[in-house]
């Protein structure tokens, strides 16, 4: 059977979570596999792997507990070898870029903060900062409506004010929170975000992050943030090459 991977650490790690339940229904075993001065927290990997609601959390579950403990490298949900051979190899290759990343990684946390606009709020300020769209909002009301014309011309000029805002919201967020982390990384672009960040922060200063997220909130209320964290650093962390994407 295949080998699922839930995260790597070093063989000395004072918690690995050994014998707990992970991925699965009926929930598989976890177990560790050790190869020189690294260990892996892995299990079974179940057969047609998808992401369910109740993996996905179990997959968090022992990363959580095992970083509870010390610092674990995170592999992303549907991290799977072809044995438990497979994954010693791939840890004893790798030993020395495992090494500098949990080095790199240790007592770092990850917080994704991702930010949107509040639609009424946003409107308000792009009326009050730009007068051209003002003009034509009034000059539509002053003639009853306005045109079937005049209302496309209104909207496409709130639109490109609209847009033109979230460009700038954006990298004002990224320039105020990043002198915050000790890495940032940007994820692709989901639809309803202006911005979608993960920091890397060093758990004890966690706070500087939050504080700062905190003053953008007050300062600009048409801003809508969303922070998930403290979680295991997974968009900081490389692939095992070992490993594939189930599913």
């Amino acid at each position: 059977m295949s080998t699922y991977v839930y995260g790597i650490a070093g063989a000395d790690h004072p918690s690995l979570p050994d014998g707990m339940e992970g991925i699965g229904s009926p929930a598989l075993t976890v177990r560790v596999v050790k190869a020189g001065s690294l260990a892996a927290l892995v299990s079974d990997a179940p057969e047609n792997l998808r992401p369910k609601r109740r993996d996905l959390l179990a997959h968090q579950n022992v990363l959580s507990e095992a970083g509870g403990g010390g610092t674990v490298l995170p592999m992303r949900f549907g991290s799977v070898a072809e044995d438990d051979a497979a994954v010693a190899a791939a840890l004893d290759e790798r030993a020395t870029h495992y090494e500098e990343r949990l080095a790199a990684l240790s007592e770092r946390v990850e917080y994704n903060v991702k930010v949107q606009h509040d639609e009424e709020a946003v409107l308000r300020t792009v009326m009050a900062e730009n007068a051209d769209v003002r003009a034509l909002a009034l000059s539509n009301r002053d003639a009853g409506g306005g045109s079937h014309e005049d209302k496309l011309r209104l909207g496409e000029a709130v639109a490109k004010a609209v847009q033109a805002r979230e460009a700038q919201d954006a990298e004002m967020v990224r320039t105020a929170l990043e002198p915050q982390a000790d890495d940032v990384s940007e994820a692709p672009g989901s639809t309803g975000w202006i911005t979608n960040l993960s920091f890397l922060v060093d758990r004890a200063s966690s706070e500087r992050l939050l504080g700062a997220i905190e003053e953008i909130r007050q300062a600009v209320p048409h801003l809508v943030f969303r922070v998930n964290g403290p979680l295991p650093p997974y968009s900081f962390v490389e692939p095992a090459p070992a490993a594939s994407n189930a599913g």
